[in-house]
């Protein structure tokens, strides 16, 4: 599916923001467009700015990439900075992998690598706490692909852990999520990514090549359920948003 950079017409936009010049918001993109909405690109990396408020957006996303939260560049404190604008004003936000860690950061956390040196790169189980098994039906393994992990900082709610990383999905007030899976994975980007950066396939706790394709073989229809679960609780469609706001004052 071709993804656009520029917003058209009057769909409601999602915010999207990747870190490289070729990434792709994947399979979390195709289905926000099957949802109504447009995507609105943005890679602060190379110069894009971010929204001061929210309100010309139905939601946003922050994906992965090779960098760390904890790296200096200016463009991650900008983006771990911006966070607080969503938070703010209760809307819908999703960080995946990186995009969670940057959320743990600007919430005074701790984003770190495994005392042992483990890395998540393959598919590894994932439980959800007692509170996220009310909201969906979660997939038993999930996509991973990283070498640092995030703590569960005040204010935050566990969904679900993993064995190796405890800390896999966290919850912040009634719109805000992170989760260091990636639903987002479709066949080509793992093709990509095991080929590119096969060198990381070697790394303690690693899977082989082989095993990404059996897996996602196996787990994938799962994961694909999960997701569109998710986006039904998270952000809705563009002809029936999901308004947070709204719930909470209800509650």
């Amino acid at each position: 599916m071709r993804f656009e950079r520029t917003p058209a017409g009057n769909c409601p936009k999602v915010l999207i923001v990747l870190h490289q010049e070729a990434s792709s918001p994947g399979r979390v993109g195709m289905e926000l467009v099957k949802r109504g909405f447009t995507l609105d690109i943005r890679k602060p990396r190379f110069g894009d700015t971010l929204p001061d408020t929210m309100a010309g957006h139905a939601g946003a996303v922050i994906f992965g990439g090779p960098m760390s939260a904890n790296d200096p560049d200016a463009f991650v404190h900008k983006e771990i900075d911006w966070i607080k604008v969503p938070l703010k004003e209760e809307k819908p936000f999703l960080g995946i992998c990186l995009g969670a860690q940057m959320m743990v950061r600007h919430l005074g956390g701790t984003v770190a690598g495994h005392r042992d040196e483990l890395v998540e790169i393959g598919y590894y189980p994932l439980s959800p706490t007692s509170t996220g098994k009310t909201m969906m039906d979660w997939p038993k393994k999930v996509y991973q692909w990283h070498r640092e992990g995030f703590d569960c900082p005040g204010g935050a709610e566990l969904l679900a852990s993993g064995p190796t990383y405890p800390n896999q999905a966290i919850r912040v007030g009634p719109a805000a999520y992170g989760i260091q899976f990636h639903p987002e994975l479709t066949h080509q980007m793992m093709v990509k990514w095991t080929t590119k950066a096969a060198p990381r396939m070697e790394l303690p706790g690693a899977q082989q090549r082989r095993d990404h394709f059996a897996g996602r073989f196996i787990h994938d229809p799962a994961v694909r359920k999960w997701l569109d679960d998710f986006l039904d609780l998270w952000i809705g469609t563009a002809q029936a948003p999901v308004m947070h706001a709204q719930m909470r004052a209800a509650e």
